[in-house]
């Protein structure tokens, strides 16, 4: 019953109002012709199966990836001539609107909190033979999805660590020059299930794609069926007619373009910018007053969308030389007070008030000695020290170094992320010598995480040149 309300809307005369203007626009929408009447082919549909991921999870009738990739060759053939049909026809089989939500926590720490219903993310399995379908219409109609610089999300060749990267550079340069940078970190109430899916058309309309096209994704969006699956327990299904679902191969596409209109706010020449990583929204200002009107500006556009800001998670944060100095409360437009915190969370980087930018590395150190510990605990002295520490690189590495490419960190910073690992390796190895620690070390060939972060923040940069991000360009001259 809970994701079953969760997908609904927040206001319901801006749901109306909406719907009655995409009633409206829709009477005489014409939009780009379509360049082709049947724009999938076998070559296009077989390189998409070989492209899957395997060992996911199967979909709703127990189908996966590897039993398109082991099939006979001419399902390929039969699936390209079954996808034209559908874009001529504009309609989608009823199998591809059915698929089942795997609920997902959200906080990491599952043993300290009493869980409620609201800690958990839907995520969508949804049918293999839709995915490929939707991988299809990524790649034939991939001009209709383009969106602005300043979002980072989901797009080829770009990640958080570019997202982090960009907020960085705009911090540093302005530090640099004496000015304090307010930062305000947007949490947008179940972003994703509370898509209101008359406004993403019209904004598809006023991109002018093809009708085809458009009639198409209606079809395929306006009215689905999902269920609840935990363990072997399936609920009943219920139809979901709003939000876009995680996990669908064209939802994070469509939801960057819902919120597109957001990055044509900002304004670089006033100091005012707005990075966004899918609905991670970072507000940054030279200024507290441009700050709260930059805050403005967003909730209008916000409330046009019928989206919700969450007060209780969104706060403020300061950096530069007068990150300490009182300032007054940045109110939103419903009168909600956004707190001046001592760190804020983006990403999953952990930015502090300081003087200059600087991440907080505590959450980091934390991650990896739960995962660290859960695993020695599962192993203990029964696998072999090779099976170990290929664990631990694997498994643990990743969360203490995660997103620190793209932050500068001073050598204090690096000597206590080192020191996590060799508090490790005296734990495994049973000895308090530094130099025991150091030559196990070398003899399991384990490098030092400041080693592996010097090494893999060369590549960050060197790849950084070649980005074709418009923001990166700029902040990299």
């Amino acid at each position: 019953m809970h994701f079953r309300n969760t997908f609904s809307y927040n206001n319901l005369d801006r749901m109306q109002a909406l719907k009655d203007e995409y009633s409206k626009l829709n009477e005489n929408y014409f939009g780009l012709p379509s360049s082709t009447t049947n724009p999938f082919d076998t070559e296009l549909v077989s390189k998409i199966i070989f492209d899957l991921k395997n060992g996911k999870a199967a979909d709703v009738v127990g189908l996966t990836s590897e039993h398109l990739l082991l099939s006979h060759p001419v399902l390929r053939v039969i699936l390209s001539k079954l996808f034209n049909v559908i874009f001529q026809c504009q309609h989608v089989p009823i199998g591809f609107k059915y698929s089942y939500i795997v609920p997902v926590p959200k906080i990491k720490d599952c043993r300290n909190k009493a869980m409620t219903c609201s800690d958990f993310r839907a995520i969508a399995i949804s049918p293999i033979l839709c995915k490929v379908f939707e991988y299809c219409l990524l790649d034939r109609f991939d001009n209709v999805f383009k969106t602005c610089d300043t979002q980072f999300g989901f797009k080829k060749g770009l990640s958080c660590n570019h997202a982090v990267y960009a907020v960085r550079r705009i911090v540093e340069s302005s530090v640099r020059n004496g000015s304090t940078v307010n930062l305000c970190a947007i949490d947008l109430s179940k972003a994703f299930d509370k898509v209101n899916l008359h406004a993403l058309f019209i904004k598809l309309m006023k991109r002018n794609i093809p009708v085809k096209f458009l009639r198409l994704l209606e079809n395929m969006i306006f009215v689905s069926y999902s269920c609840v699956k935990w363990a072997n327990i399936q609920s009943d299904f219920f139809s979901v007619m709003y939000g876009v679902r995680q996990g669908s191969v064209l939802a994070p596409f469509l939801f960057a373009i819902y919120l597109d209109d957001l990055s044509g706010i900002c304004n670089s020449d006033r100091g005012r910018f707005i990075i966004a990583y899918a609905d991670d929204i970072l507000l940054i200002s030279f200024s507290v007053v441009d700050l709260e009107k930059l805050l403005h500006f967003c909730e209008r556009e916000l409330n046009w969308l019928d989206m919700a800001i969450n007060s209780k998670k969104s706060c403020c944060l300061r950096i530069g030389p007068r990150c300490d100095a009182v300032c007054a409360n940045i109110t939103t437009l419903t009168g909600h007070v956004l707190p001046w915190t001592s760190e804020i969370r983006y990403l999953g980087v952990f930015i502090a008030q300081a003087r200059e930018f600087m991440c907080v590395l505590d959450d980091a150190k934390c991650s990896f000695y739960r995962a660290a510990n859960a695993i020695f605990g599962k192993v203990g002295r029964l696998a072999s020290e090779e099976v170990t520490l290929q664990l631990i690189k694997t498994k643990c590495i990743p969360m203490l170094l995660y997103g620190l490419v793209a932050c500068p960190l001073k050598k204090t910073q690096l000597s206590s992320i080192d020191f996590v690992i060799n508090r490790f390796f005296m734990k495994l190895f049973r000895t308090s010598n530094i130099e025991v620690v150091k030559y196990c070390q070398e003899q399991f060939g384990f490098e030092l995480p400041s080693s592996t972060l010097a090494r893999r923040t060369k590549v960050f940069l060197d790849k950084l040149r070649q980005c074709d991000n418009s923001v990166i360009k700029m902040l990299c001259t």
